[in-house]
């Protein structure tokens, strides 16, 4: 069966629905509130697992209320969850949402910190098996890196989410990367990181696109660089030589008609999908596995929550079609 192995976080999300976003100093009244699972790590691993692929998880969970809810939800989905028993508690976190589906988060790492290179070298056996190993960076880098390091080793494709925004990435580990999904903050944060250039995240997608697959290709020497651009789709581009089945170097897909409720997790759904996608149908040109993310993304959108807002395959290719 086709198989995805996610390295990650697990966090116990708190949002709060706000008519406007809080501003420094201001107390909102009249807000809805409400408690479920998050953390980068677990939404995109919930995203693979039903958009069609078998789903391995590895991470690090506490004692407590919140890694109970973590294996309940799970199993619930059918994932291999894979958890270091952490010290600290379960991570958490804060998010606002507001009337257009905007958000703001605050995350406590908990038990995530913990995740260490010796138990992700445990699991070199289920990396072995999987087609795609996904990771992002609410988890330790060295982690990340030794996860990265077994795939290679086996052949599997990499994926690096490098969200958040402010996660300190190693040259060393961006090189791993067979593929980078970064949305507008990411890539503005990596580029300046690893390049020293200054690009303004809220104009990027009006640039044309030769210009941003030179940013990309600044960035990310060999592979594709996935840019999500929000309401304006996503840009691709690929290294000269990795085209992944695509006719053109690089180019757009621009983002589906839909209703957004709320925007939270928006990305994990798009990251999940696409590895999910991969592993399904590895000989499709890649252009067809990002339309297909970008379809699932959007309807995640749809949904109130993080991962509680994950659509079925099913329900993708019933809105949308194949």
């Amino acid at each position: 069966m086709p198989t995805v192995l996610v390295i990650g976080s697990f966090n116990v999300d708190h949002v709060w629905r706000v008519a406007a976003l809080p501003r420094p100093g201001e107390t909102l009244g009249l807000g809805e509130y409400l408690a479920g699972p998050g953390g980068k790590g677990f939404n995109q691993a919930t995203a693979v697992a039903r958009a069609g692929a078998r789903t391995h998880f590895v991470c690090a969970l506490g004692e407590d209320v919140g890694a109970q809810l973590a294996r309940a939800l799970a199993t619930a989905d059918d994932i291999d969850l894979r958890d270091l028993r952490a010290t600290r508690p379960t991570g958490t976190a804060g998010i606002f949402v507001d009337a257009q589906g905007r958000n703001i988060i605050v995350v406590a790492p908990g038990a995530n910190a913990e995740l260490d290179e010796d138990f992700v070298q445990t699991q070199g056996e289920a990396i072995g098996r999987a087609q795609v190993v996904l990771a992002q960076l609410e988890s330790p880098t060295a982690a990340v890196a030794r996860g990265f390091s077994l795939a290679r080793q086996s052949g599997a494709v990499t994926v690096l989410n490098p969200a958040p925004a402010d996660a300190e990435i190693p040259a060393s580990l961006l090189r791993m990367a067979d593929i980078l999904t970064p949305n507008e903050s990411e890539f503005a944060a990596q580029l300046l990181a690893h390049t020293g250039q200054t690009i303004d995240p809220a104009h990027l997608a009006t640039q044309d696109e030769s210009t941003l697959h030179s940013l990309c290709r600044d960035l990310l020497r060999d592979g594709t660089v996935v840019v999500t651009l929000g309401a304006a789709g996503c840009f691709v581009s690929h290294a000269s030589d990795q085209r992944r089945g695509d006719v053109h170097l690089h180019y757009r897909v621009p983002a589906e008609p839909v209703t957004p409720v709320d925007t939270t997790g928006a990305g994990d759904a798009f990251n999940g999908a696409l590895a999910a996608s991969l592993a399904r149908s590895p000989d499709a040109a890649f252009e067809t596995h990002v339309r297909y993310a970008n379809r699932y993304a959007a309807l995640s959108t749809e949904q109130v929550g993080a991962a509680t807002s994950m659509p079925q395959d099913a329900q993708v290719r019933s809105r949308f079609g194949d």
